[in-house]
C-alpha cells in the first residue's frame, strides 16, 4: 500500500499536511507516527469545564508517550480545544461523532463528568480500560474505578463540596489514574487572533499601558457568581487614579448591556471592545491583559490558560477547587452560607454583593507590584 493509513496524521479522505506543504510521498515519510496506545477523553460542558479539563493532556502524554488522543465533545466547545497540539483528535456528538464511537476501539477511555450523558456515551465506547463514569442497565451512573467513587459522593452532596479542600484537577487526575505535575490548563492562540488583539489594542491606544481585564460576566446557570455591574463601577473610579493602567472590559453579546454602560459612565476610559467577537477573539482580548478580574467562570480558566494574573471572586461557588497556580489571588467573603452551590439563594445582599472594590483594588496593587508569580490567599477569606 502506498499509504500508511495507521499514521496518526493521514486522515483518509485526503492528503496529510505535510504532503500538501511539501508534497512528500508516505513511503520513507519522516513524520510517519504510528497511532498506538489509543486515548479517547469524553468532557463535553460547560465550556470553561472542557478548558480546564485540558490540564490532563502533558499527564496523558508522560505517561503514554506515544499515545493518540481523540477529544470528544459537545458541538459548542469546539472553539475551546482549537489549535490544540496535543489533541490529535475530535469529535462531536453527532451522527459522525457516535457512528465513530460504535466503531473504533481505545485502549483508554476517560470520562471525568457524572453526568448521564457523558456516562452513557462512557459506556458505548469500546475500550480496554474504562476510568470516571459509565451508565448501567438501569440508567443510574457509576464508578468505573474505585478512584471515581469520592467526586460522585460528592456531586451529590453540597456539604462534602463545601468541606472539599482539594483542587478539581487534583480530583481530575486522581478520577483518571493519572500523575500531577504542574496541571496547567492548555490555551494556545494562533497568530491570527493575537494580530486581531495587538490591532485593537493599537486602535483603541492601549499599548504600553498596564490593562486590567473586568470580566463582567457569568452563565446563565450561576448568575450569582456575577459581581454587581455597580462593583465594577466603584472600582473602576478607583483604578482611574492610577498612573499608566487602562482597564478593558470582557465579555460577550450577555454583557453587552453592561460594558456599554460601564464604559459610558467611566466616558471611555474603560475600554469596550463590544461583544459582537468570536470565542477565540475573546480568548485574544483576554492575553491582552496583564491582570483579569473574574468571577469563577470560563474567562477565570481562560485567564489562567494564558499565563495571566487574576483577581478571582467567589461566592457560591468553592475557591478550593481552583488552581490559581500561584499567579493569582482569591477574594471570598466570609459568610457561613458560602460555597452554597445555589443557583440563586435569594438573599439581600448575597454573598457576591459584600465583596468590596477597595478589596480588589488592593489585590489588584498587589499582584502587580509581586512579580511573576504571587501567592494564593486562603480561601474563604478577604485580602
Amino acid at each position: 500500500m502506498r499509504v500508511n493509513p495507521d499514521c496518526r496524521h493521514f486522515p483518509g479522505d485526503r492528503p496529510c499536511r505535510f504532503h500538501k506543504q511539501s508534497g512528500i510521498q508516505c513511503r520513507g515519510c519522516p513524520h510517519f507516527s504510528p497511532t498506538g496506545f489509543r486515548v479517547l477523553i469524553i468532557k463535553l460542558d460547560a465550556l470553561g469545564d472542557v478548558l480546564r479539563t485540558t490540564c490532563l493532556l502533558p499527564s496523558l502524554l508522560r505517561r503514554y508517550p506515544d499515545c493518540h488522543i481523540t477529544w470528544f465533545t459537545a458541538r459548542e466547545a469546539a472553539a475551546v480545544l482549537e489549535n490544540n497540539s496535543l489533541i490529535d483528535e475530535t469529535l462531536f456528538l453527532d451522527a459522525e461523532g457516535l457512528a465513530r464511537l460504535q466503531v473504533e476501539r481505545f485502549d483508554l477511555i476517560l470520562n471525568p463528568d457524572a453526568s448521564k450523558k457523558s456516562a452513557a456515551l462512557a459506556t458505548l465506547a469500546e475500550g480496554r480500560t474504562k476510568r470516571g463514569y459509565t451508565l448501567d442497565e438501569t440508567g443510574q451512573v457509576r464508578p468505573a474505578n474505585p478512584e471515581s467513587v469520592e467526586w460522585l459522593e460528592m456531586g451529590g452532596s453540597d456539604d462534602r463540596k463545601r468541606a472539599n479542600r482539594r483542587t478539581y484537577q487534583d480530583h481530575l487526575h486522581r478520577i483518571c489514574g493519572l500523575e500531577p505535575d504542574g496541571q496547567q490548563i492548555i490555551l494556545r492562540l494562533t497568530d491570527s487572533e493575537r494580530s486581531f488583539a495587538m490591532e485593537l489594542a493599537r486602535v483603541r491606544h492601549l499599548e504600553g499601558e498596564t490593562v486590567i481585564g473586568l470580566n463582567t460576566g457569568a452563565s446563565l446557570r450561576w448568575p450569582r457568581k456575577r459581581w454587581p455591574k455597580e462593583s465594577y463601577r466603584d472600582l473602576i473610579l478607583r483604578l482611574r487614579g492610577e498612573t499608566d493602567w487602562r482597564v478593558l472590559l470582557l465579555g460577550g453579546a450577555s454583557e453587552r448591556e453592561t460594558n456599554h454602560w460601564l464604559n459610558a459612565m467611566s466616558y471611555g476610559w474603560a475600554v469596550d471592545p463590544g461583544g459582537d467577537h468570536s470565542l477565540r477573539e475573546y480568548f485574544a482580548l483576554v492575553d491582552l491583559c496583564d491582570v483579569v478580574v473574574t468571577g469563577d467562570t470560563l474567562g477565570l480558566h481562560a485567564a489562567l490558560g494564558l499565563g495571566k494574573k487574576v483577581v478571582a471572586l467567589f461566592g457560591p461557588t468553592s475557591s478550593w477547587e481552583i488552581d490559581l497556580y500561584g499567579s493569582g489571588v482569591a477574594i471570598v467573603p466570609e459568610l457561613d452560607c458560602v460555597c452554597c452551590y445555589r443557583g440563586d439563594c435569594g438573599k439581600t445582599p448575597g454573598c457576591m454583593d459584600l465583596i468590596e472594590p477597595v478589596e480588589v483594588h488592593e489585590a489588584l496593587e498587589g499582584l502587580l507590584a509581586r512579580g511573576e508569580k504571587t501567592e494564593e490567599v486562603p480561601a474563604c477569606a478577604t485580602t
